[in-house]
């Protein structure tokens, strides 16, 4: 048989031949130097057979993305074996370690045990050593198949009942391999692969992180499992970086500063997931929607209001019902048996307010914004502080427009997110076109197949337009459309989904939207749905991360604390307070009794930008000195210039401050 290489040859192997007999074929380095192939895109082994006529490309070290997994892969099975090891040296049968399933995830692997005892850290010490032996012994993974029956009886007699429920959920006819490593007195697992030809392939950077519950398959009513995670990376420089960024994310931590800074509190009395707003957290608030107001009423936006409950009937007209309905809150009952609903989001609102009014093209685009309060029944595994919350503020807006005026309005929204993104200093972003599945129409997604392949095709058109750069998603579009999602990234590197610019072709049908085009005929717009600055939850949160409390000045909660050296002082911090107050500043005055740097030392717990300190020299000549988390310290500066110079950067929004002239 022949197999077709990159280059477009076509190479002769043997029937049957193996990923490694290929490689063994192009030449002796290649052979070496092999970890994997790609067999017709796909990632595969060496130990797997190659079908004829497949293009092939083998896999080594330069391929970083493609190495990396088949180490990950391999790693959670050289984990698994460790794990083995070190309960047969307690004395414990070998059967006794059952074993769950261990992937590949971002940046490393898991696998879940039933064990006959709790782990504890030092296992993991003890584990992670006996792992460096495995890939130090360098043993080689030899990959087999097996009839069913007999994989059945295999893990039936070791009274694994994990293995046995994976084997029986398997398809009839679906080929069950198994993975031995050190031969047959070594240690075998059942697995699809795909894995590295021997575990001295494995690169030395990893290391075990924690142990955690798991219940078995995800599901509450199964036995809890122990889930160890471990990360992996190609070079040692890749594993620091990452242990770096997981040190940085506890310190930056959104519920940990949240509560330091008085910004949020979440309360049991209220309920998981319902976030309570503390003054300092509502300026940033205020401040944010501001924001959003100023930029929307420049672009055209007009705003609107909307109930927080309705009648079922309007989330059956848009679709939500029942599409929607696991994220939903249960419906409150009245007595005549109508049901209520609290919203999951605005759309189905503000459809109605275009619907009270007829329309004509040259109304259009009609742009409706509202900073919408949603409730959506999270999972309560799934709640995260501010991040994954039931509650939420939505930056939500929905466009009304022709489908010539589409790719306009629809780049637009695209620039508007660019634009925030500058203000806040984020860098790093990627837009994913999100698109439908053909198996989810009529089920996940509306079913209207000519219409999906439409709108992703006007989605993909307008981005290529624009130049703008983008990656696709399948199966991940919203119900009604395809949508951009776009991830960003904070400043140590951690990866967020932010916004979303949604196309939406079935809900103007189904409430009747229309508008008179200039022929006098009645026309169905498209709708836009769009949410550049998120919900005031995940994008305060982030913002908590992303600065790690140290907010630009125009968004800190407090700008200025004065601090009086003494109590004679007290008059003049005060009268400084209102000349900030009058230039639209946020100030406090630590006027108690405690000493000059315990108050310092407050204020900088606080994060506070501008730290004042007031004395007799600045009070004779109405100056300041202050020192500062965006400029150098600086003494005997003018009262009204440092106030001037801080209603600039308050005004301009200013990510860092330029140091006063």
């Amino acid at each position: 048989m022949f197999v077709v290489l990159p280059d477009g040859k076509r190479l002769d192997v043997p029937a049957g031949a193996t990923g490694a007999d290929v490689a063994g074929a192009i030449g002796p380095g290649l052979a070496k130097a092999a970890l994997g192939v790609r067999v017709d895109g796909r990632l595969s082994d060496l130990q797997s057979a190659v079908p004829a006529g497949a293009h092939v490309a083998i896999v080594t070290k330069r391929d970083a993305d493609d190495a990396i997994f088949l180490a990950r892969h391999t790693l959670a099975h050289v984990m698994a074996q460790a794990v083995r090891e070190l309960f047969v040296a307690e004395g414990h049968p070998a059967e006794s370690v059952k074993m769950g399933v261990g992937p590949v995830i971002d940046n490393g692997f898991y696998y879940d045990f039933d064990l006959p005892r709790s782990l504890t850290p030092e296992d993991l010490t003890a584990i992670e050593a006996r792992m460096r032996a495995i890939v130090a012994a360098d043993l080689p993974l030899v990959k087999y198949e097996l009839p069913r029956p007999e994989a059945l009886a295999r893990f039936e007699a070791q009274g694994d009942p994990y293995k046995v429920e994976l084997i029986t959920d398997l398809p009839v006819g679906e080929a069950i391999s198994f993975y031995e490593q050190g031969g047959a007195g070594g240690f075998t697992d059942l697995c699809r692969g795909p894995h590295l030809p021997r575990t001295g392939a494995v690169p030395a950077s990893f290391k075990l992180m924690s142990v955690a519950g798991a219940y078995w398959r995800g599901d509450e009513s199964r036995p809890m499992l122990q889930r160890i995670y471990g990360v992996a990376f190609a070079t040692k420089e890749e594993l620091e970086r990452h242990l770096w960024q997981l040190e940085e994310a506890k310190r930056r931590d959104h519920r940990k500063l949240g509560a330091e800074l008085d910004i949020f509190v979440l309360d049991e009395d209220v309920g998981p997931g319902l976030p309570l707003w503390l003054p300092r957290g509502a300026i940033m608030v205020e401040e944010i929607e501001r924001l959003a107001k100023e930029t929307e009423e420049a672009a055209g936006y007009k705003r609107v209001r909307s109930p927080h409950l309705t009648k079922e009937q309007l989330f059956v007209k848009s679709g939500h019902l029942p599409y929607y309905a696991d994220s939903m809150y249960p419906p409150m009952v009245l007595e005549d048996g109508e049901k209520y609903y609290v919203k999951p989001m605005n759309c189905p609102f503000h459809h109605k307010i275009y619907a009270a009014r007829q329309h004509s093209y040259r109304d259009l685009p009609l742009r409706l914004a509202e900073y919408g309060t949603c409730y959506r029944y999270e999972d309560s595994g799934a709640l995260m502080g501010l991040m994954r919350v039931r509650s939420m503020q939505m930056n939500d807006a929905h466009i009304y427009c022709t489908e010539e005026q589409f790719e306009a309005e629809f780049l637009a929204v695209i620039d508007l997110y660019t634009k925030y993104f500058d203000l806040f200093g984020i860098d790093e972003y990627v837009m994913r076109l999100s698109k439908h599945a053909v198996e989810g129409l009529g089920k996940k997604y509306v079913d209207q197949p000519e219409l999906w392949v439409k709108t992703e095709a006007m989605v993909r058109d307008a981005l290529l337009a624009a130049g703008v750069p983008f990656v696709e998603a399948e199966d991940e579009a919203a119900f009604y459309g395809p949508k951009i999602d776009v991830q960003i990234k904070s400043a140590i590197g951690r990866e967020f989904t932010l916004a979303t610019n949604q196309v939406d072709f079935a809900q103007p049908a189904r409430f009747d939207l229309t508008y008179v085009d200039e022929h006098n005929e009645r026309r169905t717009p498209l709708c836009l749905h769009r949410a550049p600055l998120s919900t005031h939850e995940r994008f305060i949160g982030f913002l908590i991360e992303h600065f790690a409390g140290d907010f630009p000045v125009w968004l800190a909660p407090e700008q200025v604390r004065i601090v009086p050296i003494a109590d004679r002082h007290a008059g003049y911090a005060r009268g400084l307070q209102e000349l900030l107050e009058a230039a639209g500043l946020r100030s406090e005055v630590d006027d108690s009794n405690e000493r000059m740097n315990a108050k310092i030392r407050d204020a900088e717990l606080y994060k506070v930008p501008y730290i004042v300190v007031v004395g007799d020299k600045e009070e004779a000549a109405r100056q300041v000195s202050f020192r500062s988390r965006q400029e150098p310290e600086r003494h005997g500066v003018a009262a009204e210039a440092f106030v001037a110079h801080l209603r600039d950067a308050h005004a301009r929004r200013l990510l860092k401050v330029n140091p006063l002239a």
